[in-house]
């Protein structure tokens, strides 16, 4: 609830980024996939390009906070590297981009 209930959050095509509104130590993240988006089989497909996209882009490029990625309908059928750019469009909208 901490995260889910701040209300800070940015829409793609492809997921949902939630921001919790306190810094924490250091980036963390949590994956959601609901039923809505199908079977385990596209639910599991969801949370793997979300965990690579966690991983790659958002934990080296994002400030100390906690986040949710929820996974959009989108999320199967755009490239990733569409959704690399949604996610950089995201850190900057949310004003979380790391600044080095």
């Amino acid at each position: 609830m901490r995260v889910g209930g701040s209300g800070i959050r940015f829409v793609s095509p492809g997921f949902v980024l939630q921001k919790a509104k306190e810094e924490s130590e250091h980036a963390r993240y949590g994956l959601t996939a609901t039923k809505k988006l199908g079977n385990a089989v596209v639910r599991n497909r969801a949370r793997r390009r979300l965990r690579s996209l966690a991983e790659q882009h958002l934990l080296p490029h994002a400030a100390a906070f906690d986040y949710v990625l929820v996974a959009r309908e989108g999320i199967i059928s755009r490239s990733f590297e569409q959704l690399i750019n949604d996610l950089d469009k995201a850190l900057k909208v949310l004003k979380c981009k790391k600044t080095n």
